[in-house]
């Protein structure tokens, strides 16, 4: 026996190396062992102080994963005594091990053993367990009041269908941990026991309501985690919380906002701690929002002047105009994230028709501004707002698109924008508006939209925003009136075939599909709307398509050859 537990230290502390194929043939000899002969090493090898600490944190690692995947398998075969020695160990562990992060690992194999413990009807088949818990929350050191915290934390749902007998004593386990005295990684580690405990219970509105005052004290250290700047799970975990228990945190809605608003107005902090207060106060506008205007009103005054100046956190990219839109998006960029955040805030608030519209005094202004970078997010925020503030824009939109002299500058205009990425910022708010305000949008404004988008079309020195252009153009050909589409027939597909012509050249010379592909879906939308008005133009654009269709055998051309094909 001594000398199978030998041999399989030395399996696992191969599966710890670099060498891929030294690694390959240590996961081969560990995955042949049968399950009962893993469980007896990896405990033996977890208990073995001799051990270095990475290997034994490894044994607690495989062991989780052997109870999560078959413990329910090997369990029951287990003689009565030996299920009673496997509990014991596990619980031994905890006490014995030395390190922080091995105690973190061995209380993920201790609650996956108490979680496969819970049977269909809710009995709890480990009463040791509930024990031990109490036991090590109520016990001075605080090493084990955070492995108590930890494991609870991990299996919310441990006691079962007696959990009712027990909601004073969790109560006050909780609410204990939260103790301004108790060490500061006890208490970030309340907070994430009350959070899973909640989520868990977010339809039980008596157990909500009686837990409402460990609410105060756990956004006191979350507030702390923030100050800290080291670990942003509780951000985490309030957002958690306003997704699925918004009404949970009601009673402190405001001390919420204005921890989170200080978070986000903050430039010096780390972007990731501005994206997740953001998150915040998004979500719960978005999950409660009645809750939000009676209560929190003030704040989205202040929030939304700050979300557009982080959607105007923009830098110059080189290449940024002949680079593909699809393979450049990073959605944890600060103007992606913030546009995701205008539009989610409109929809949850902008709805009402006696709510003002989001942006409304702040757009203007940065629409006149000399920077590149606030015009552009302004464009964007129109583009943003329109499905959410739908009633409000729609009776503005001569003013959105032809402008108020003195007060506003009108979309059109910046289709001639000197920066590309304007003029990308309202091809784009012209798309989106053509979908969210058709067919009213296509009737007032098609003899200025269409010939803006046209002449971008011609804008080869950046072909991102010819590619853009030729989106925009689909959205508005989409649910445009055929009546009206069928007056632009004529200089729409002479340019659509001038470009398909060039760009095709283009695309045997260098290889830059992506406007060829936008263009090739725009005449498709165009050919849907016109129908039989469309049958002049097909024998002008089938050599071209069938030549694209024929060759277009690259990979990197299956999406082209595939659109040519749609036209056909």
């Amino acid at each position: 026996m001594a000398a199978d537990q030998e041999q399989f230290y030395q399996v696992l502390t191969t599966l710890l190396s670099t060498d891929n194929n030294v690694r390959s043939q240590a996961e081969e000899a560990y995955s042949n062992l049968p399950v009962q002969t893993k469980v007896s090493h990896l405990f033996g090898a977890i208990h073995n102080a001799n051990l270095g600490d990475e290997a034994r944190q490894m044994s607690a690692v495989l062991l989780r994963r052997v109870f999560s995947n078959d413990f329910l398998d090997f369990y029951p075969k287990l003689p009565p005594e030996s299920q009673v020695q496997l509990k014991e160990q596990v619980l031994m562990a905890i006490q014995q091990a030395q390190t922080e992060q091995l105690r973190h690992k061995v209380c993920e194999v201790v609650a996956e053993v108490a979680r496969n413990l819970i049977d269909d009807d809710g009995n709890n088949q480990w009463p040791e367990f509930l024990q031990f818990l109490f036991h090590c929350a109520n016990d001075p050191n605080p090493v084990l009041k955070e492995a108590a915290l930890q494991m609870f934390t991990s299996v919310p749902g441990v006691f079962g269908n007696q959990q009712n007998n027990y909601l004073d004593l969790i109560k006050q386990m909780l609410l204990q941990s939260l103790a301004p005295t108790e060490a500061y990684d006890v208490r970030f580690q309340a907070v994430r026991a009350v959070g899973a405990f909640i989520l868990i219970n977010d339809k039980e509105t008596q157990i909500l309501k009686h837990y409402a005052d460990l609410l105060g004290p756990m956004l006191h250290v979350i507030a702390e985690s923030v100050h800290q700047q080291a670990d942003d799970t509780l951000l985490k975990v309030l957002i958690d919380l306003a997704e699925n228990t918004p009404k949970y945190l009601r009673p402190q809605l405001l001390p919420i906002y204005d921890m989170c608003m200080k978070i986000f107005s903050d430039t010096g902090a780390l972007d990731s701690w501005r994206q997740l207060a953001l998150e915040v106060m998004v979500t719960l506008a978005e999950m409660a929002p009645a809750m939000v205007r009676k209560n929190a009103s003030k704040y989205m005054e202040q929030l939304i002047p700050l979300i557009l100046q982080f959607m105007a956190d923009l830098e110059e990219e080189d290449g940024w105009a002949e680079s593909d839109e699809l393979l450049d998006e990073d959605n944890d960029c600060n103007n992606v994230v913030a546009e995701a955040a205008l539009d989610r805030l409109a929809c949850g608030l902008g709805k009402r028709k006696d709510h003002p519209s989001i942006g409304k005094q702040s757009i203007p202004a940065m629409l006149a501004s000399p920077d590149w970078k606030r015009r552009h997010a302004a464009l964007m925020a129109l583009s943003a707002i329109g499905e959410g503030c739908h009633k409000q824009m729609e009776i503005m939109l001569p003013q959105i698109m032809d402008g108020v002299p003195g007060v506003m500058e009108g979309i059109l205009r910046y289709l001639q924008d000197p920066h590309p990425r304007v003029r990308y910022a309202a091809c784009n708010a012209i798309g989106q508006m053509s979908t969210d305000f058709a067919p009213v949008f296509e009737k007032k404004f098609h003899d200025r939209v269409v010939p803006g988008l046209l002449m971008l079309l011609d804008d080869n020195a950046n072909p991102r925003v010819q590619a853009h252009a030729g989106a925009a153009l689909v959205n508005f050909a989409e649910d445009c009136p055929k009546h009206i589409l069928s007056g632009y027939l004529e200089p729409l597909m002479g340019k659509l075939e001038g470009i398909l012509t060039a760009k095709f050249k283009e695309l045997v010379r260098k290889e830059l599909n992506f406007v060829l592909e936008q263009v090739v879906t725009t005449i498709a939308s165009v050919a849907d709307t016109a129908e039989n008005e469309f049958i002049s133009y097909y024998d002008r654009l089938m050599p071209c398509l069938k030549y694209i269709i024929q060759n277009a055998n690259k990979d990197e051309l299956k999406l082209l050859r595939g659109k040519a094909v749609d036209v056909c």
